[in-house]
């Protein structure tokens, strides 16, 4: 299964791509469920994150691979693959990408995942999509333009 969601911001890209750490990273990251960063290496090929999600009656462990990653003028990215996942997955593919716009950029969260059982990944797509929906607020809010001290 396979989603992409765009979302335009004021900034430029490459000031946009200076500000993917580990700060904005959290501030991602939506109530639930709770997610514990244990491991934030950052967004060049061979780094790691490791993270612990808290479902309250179990939690499990997430630890994804950056394997690749790449700026030209056009754009700045970097792809997540998962290298241990909760249960309930068996691929993860995150593409982030920013791209230069006229009027700022666009981050584009693509993402390709798996689960067990076919019929699952029908289940997990509302959830993971509004998961990553819940972004779209937060890079708007970060990736303002910043304003003159004259306004």
């Amino acid at each position: 299964m396979r989603f992409i969601i765009i979302t335009p911001v004021a900034m430029d890209y490459q000031q946009v791509a200076q500000n993917f750490g580990k700060s904005l990273f959290q501030a991602l990251n939506p109530p639930f469920p709770p997610v514990k960063l244990l491991r934030f290496d950052g967004n060049a090929k061979g780094d790691e994150v490791h993270l612990e999600l808290n479902f309250i009656i179990f939690k499990q462990v997430w630890k994804s691979l950056i394997t690749e990653n790449n700026t030209n003028s056009k754009e700045i990215y970097f792809v997540d693959e998962g290298i241990q996942l909760p249960f309930f997955l068996k691929y993860w593919r995150h593409k982030h990408r920013i791209v230069n716009k006229s009027s700022g950029a666009a981050i584009i969260d693509d993402i390709t995942f798996r689960s067990s059982f076919f019929l699952f990944d029908f289940l997990l797509y509302p959830v993971l999509y509004l998961q990553f929906l819940y972004r779209k607020p937060v890079y708007k809010k970060i990736f303002q333009k910043k304003r003159s001290n004259n306004s």
